[in-house]
C-alpha cells in the first residue's frame, strides 16, 4: 500500500488494516488505528508507521479512544518466514524481556547489531523499542483489569525498575499509571478482576471469526487433564492449563464472538472473551501470545478469503465459512504427541508424565508432559527420537524457528511421516502455507494453502 490508499482506508475507517499499519496526526501528537472513529485529520497532518512502536518513537502518544496498543497483530508476521517476520513472533513471546537483545539474536543466529538494523530498517524501531511498546500494553492491561498494587505491575509487565515502568506509561499513554487505572471503563459491562477471578482479558480478531469451527476442533482434540470443553455449541467454554516461563496459567476463552454486527448478523470484526489465572503475573504477555496462536487471531480473513474464494473449487467453502481460521498450537510437543498417539495416548502421556497442579481445578489437573521428561522415559519410536530431538536442541519448533530448517529436521527423524511433518509445520510453527500431503493444490492458493486445508478437511475432502 502507498501512503495514498493508507489514508483511504483512514477516511473509510476502514477496520480490515487495524494492526496492518498505523497513523499519526502531527497537530495533536497523537497516533490511532486506521479505524478510529474520530474526525479524519487532514492529509497534509497525517504519518503512516509500520507499527506502534515507530510512533512511539517518533514522539507520539497512544489514542485513548481507539486504543492502537490493542489490535490484533499484523498477519504478515506469520506469512514471513525471514529474520524479520522469525524475530517479531519472539519477541510477541516475550523473548526479548526474558533473554535480552543477545537472546534474541542467538535464537535466529545473526548478531545483535544486525538484528537492530534489520527491525529498524523494516519496522521502524529496533527489538528493545517493540518489546518496550508490548510492555507499556501489557502494564495497561494490568492497570485496568486488576487490583495488583502498582509496583508489583511494574515488573510483571517486564519492565527493569519502577522509574522505567512509570516514564514509559506517561510517553505511551500521556498518563501516570495511577491515571490509567483510573480511566479503566466502571460501567456495564466492564470487566475487572476480583480475587480468585483471574485477569478478564478481550482477544482481538479482526475480521469474521468461525469460532464454531475453531471449537469443534479444539473439543475433538482436547487432552483430559490438560484441556476441557464445556457448554454447548455456540456457547462453549475452552479451558486448559498452560506452562509459562515464570509458572503456570488456567484459561478460560468463550466460543461467542463479541462487537459489532452487520445487518445480517455477521461480525466484521470483534474479540473472544478470556479469564487468565497466572500463578505469576510476568507471564501475561506470553500468554495472551500463545493463545493468539492457538486460535488464529492475528490472521488476516479478507486476504485469505479473497484468493482462496476466487478459486471454483473452494468459492462455496469460503462462502460457506468466511473468516475459517487455521488454530496454531501453546506447545508444539502437544500436535506432535496427538498426531503419534492419538487423544488417549496423549492423555495416557499426561497422567504418567505430566506435571500435577498443585491445586486441581475440576477436570484440570496436570501441565502438559516436556520433552524433556518424554525423552527421558525410553518411549521410543518416532515420538522418542521427535522428544529427545526436541530435548536436546537439535529440533527447535518455537515461533522464531526456521520453518524449512525445522522440516528438514523433522523428515530426518526415523517413522515420521510426510503428513505428520505437514500437521507439526501447520500446527507448532504457525505456517499459513502448508500443502496437505498427497492432495492436487494449485499455487493460485498460495500463501494459504493451510487455511484451503481447513476448508477440505470440514468437507471431509481431508482428513482432520
Amino acid at each position: 500500500m502507498d501512503e495514498d490508499t493508507r489514508y483511504e482506508a483512514v477516511r473509510s475507517r476502514d477496520g480490515r488494516f487495524d494492526g496492518a499499519f498505523f497513523f499519526a496526526v502531527e497537530t495533536t501528537g497523537i497516533y490511532c488505528r486506521p479505524s478510529c472513529p474520530a474526525i479524519t485529520p487532514k492529509r497534509r497532518n497525517v504519518r503512516f508507521f509500520p507499527t506502534a512502536a515507530a510512533a512511539q518513537g517518533s514522539g507520539f502518544r497512544a489514542c485513548r479512544r481507539c486504543r492502537p496498543d490493542a489490535v490484533p497483530g499484523s498477519a504478515e508476521w506469520n506469512v514471513r518466514a525471514d529474520a524479520v517476520g522469525r524475530a517479531v513472533r519472539l519477541i510477541a513471546d516475550g523473548v526479548v524481556d526474558r533473554e535480552g537483545v543477545a537472546g534474541l539474536a542467538s535464537r535466529l543466529g545473526y548478531s545483535a547489531r544486525q538484528v537492530q538494523r534489520q527491525l529498524t530498517a523494516e519496522l521502524g524501531a529496533g527489538p528493545v523499542a517493540l518489546a518496550r511498546a508490548q510492555r507499556a500494553h501489557t502494564a495497561r492491561v494490568l492497570l485496568q483489569t486488576t487490583e495488583l498494587p502498582i509496583t508489583e505491575i511494574a515488573f510483571a509487565s517486564g519492565f527493569a525498575s519502577v522509574r522505567q515502568f512509570n516514564d514509559t506509561v506517561r510517553e505511551v499513554y500521556d498518563s501516570t499509571p495511577t491515571e490509567v487505572r483510573a480511566a479503566a471503563p466502571r460501567g456495564r459491562g466492564a470487566r475487572r478482576a476480583t480475587p480468585g477471578a483471574g485477569i478478564p482479558l478481550r482477544l482481538a480478531h479482526r475480521g469474521p471469526y468461525q469460532a464454531t469451527a475453531v471449537f469443534d476442533q479444539l473439543a475433538r482434540e482436547a487432552v483430559p487433564g490438560v484441556e476441557e470443553m464445556s457448554g454447548a455449541p455456540g456457547d462453549r467454554t475452552y479451558r486448559r492449563t498452560l506452562r509459562l516461563p515464570y509458572g503456570t496459567a488456567l484459561v478460560a476463552v468463550e466460543e461467542r464472538t463479541q462487537g459489532p454486527k452487520t445487518g445480517g448478523g455477521t461480525h466484521p470484526g470483534g474479540w473472544l472473551e478470556a479469564r487468565l489465572h497466572l500463578t505469576d503475573p510476568r507471564d501475561l504477555t506470553t500468554a495472551v501470545q500463545r493463545l493468539r496462536r492457538l486460535f488464529d487471531l492475528d490472521a488476516d480473513p479478507y486476504a485469505v478469503d479473497e484468493r482462496l474464494g476466487a478459486d471454483p473449487r473452494l468459492a462455496p467453502l469460503v462462502a460457506a465459512r468466511p473468516g475459517l481460521r487455521s488454530p496454531g498450537a501453546v506447545d508444539p510437543l502437544e500436535p506432535a504427541v496427538r498426531a503419534l498417539v492419538g487423544v488417549a495416548g496423549a492423555a495416557d502421556l499426561v497422567r504418567r508424565y505430566g506435571k500435577a497442579l498443585d491445586a486441581p481445578c475440576g477436570s484440570l489437573t496436570h501441565l502438559f508432559p516436556e520433552a524433556a521428561a518424554l525423552a527421558g522415559a525410553g518411549l521410543g519410536g518416532p515420538l522418542g527420537a521427535l522428544t529427545a530431538a526436541l530435548a536436546d536442541g537439535t529440533l527447535r519448533l518455537d515461533p522464531g524457528a526456521d520453518r524449512d530448517a525445522a522440516q528438514e529436521a523433522l523428515l530426518a527423524l526415523p517413522g515420521l511421516a510426510r503428513s505428520i511433518v505437514a500437521t507439526l509445520r501447520a500446527r507448532a510453527l504457525g505456517d499459513p502455507d502448508v500443502a496437505p500431503p498427497g492432495v492436487d493444490v494449485p499455487d493460485s492458493w498460495r500463501p494459504w494453502r493451510s487455511y484451503a486445508a481447513q476448508h477440505l478437511c470440514i468437507t471431509g475432502e481431508l482428513r482432520d
